[in-house]
């Protein structure tokens, strides 16, 4: 089942530029990323405790229809950009998306990818999702070989540990999305992606390990989904770029 939020996908014309503003305008570094060898798709990564925010930019729009997210990005760039979708951590990837589809979810099979890294060692990743991806879309799963440089033990405690350039380390807590109707969306997404959702006040709220997932009614005055940081900081601080809100809170 999954572990919780592992990566948020926000869609910008250029990562790199993007990465700028966000460690200007929050003080959080990007120290990950790359291209997506023939998928049309290139990114910069934050590392937030286990999990990370992905920019991802798209340089073949051609070649990113050939898989969900990019497809998902290509029209949130057609939008303008923004949050397109976010994937929740599942080692237990084969056995949940076995369950769910035999609950009536429409999610796809476990599919292996896997590129070189950096210092020529291969990583790979297993993801399953559904057939579209988008803001008021079920999220899809993956599960990280957890070894080498870029998953194992000893990256996984040093990106714990990192100090972000506001001070301090930096993990996520989780998002709150404005969607058009939280109940139905909420039904919808107990089917799809096994998420169980509870009343807190007048949001919709799923917990999923150590992040929660707050489904909000259209029309409150919110204007951008907001992605929750937690950090060492003196007093919360909150910006809004990129289409999202980003509120680093103590």
């Amino acid at each position: 089942m999954p572990t919780g939020i592992d990566h948020v996908v926000i869609a910008v014309a250029d990562p790199d530029a993007a990465a700028a503003e966000l460690t200007e305008r929050v003080g959080l570094a990007f120290t990950g990323g790359g291209r997506h060898p023939g998928l049309g798709t290139f990114n910069r990564l934050a590392f937030l405790g286990d999990a990370y925010l992905e920019l991802i930019g798209v340089e073949d729009a051609a070649a990113a229809q050939g898989w969900s997210v990019g497809r998902a990005a290509v029209r949130s760039l057609e939008r303008g950009g923004g949050f397109v979708t976010y994937a929740l951590a599942d080692d237990g990837i084969r056995g949940t998306v076995a369950r769910l589809q035999a609950n009536g979810s429409s999610i796809g099979p476990v599919v292996h990818g896997s590129r070189q890294g950096s210092d020529g060692e291969a990583v790979e990743w297993w993801t399953a999702t559904p057939p579209e991806l988008g803001p008021e879309l079920p999220p899809f799963l993956i599960k990280h070989a957890a070894w080498g440089v870029e998953w194992g033990t000893e990256a996984m405690d040093e990106r714990r540990a990192f100090v972000h350039p506001l001070g301090t380390p930096a993990s996520l807590i989780g998002l709150e999305l404005e969607v058009r109707d939280p109940v139905a969306l909420a039904a919808s997404w107990v089917v799809e992606a096994g998420m169980m959702f509870a009343w807190f006040g007048a949001t919709l709220v799923a917990t999923i390990g150590r992040h929660v997932i707050r489904l909000v009614a259209a029309g409150n005055g919110l204007e951008q989904p907001t992605a929750w940081i937690a950090a060492s900081v003196d007093r919360p601080r909150a910006t809004t770029t990129l289409g999202l809100r980003f509120i680093v809170r103590p």
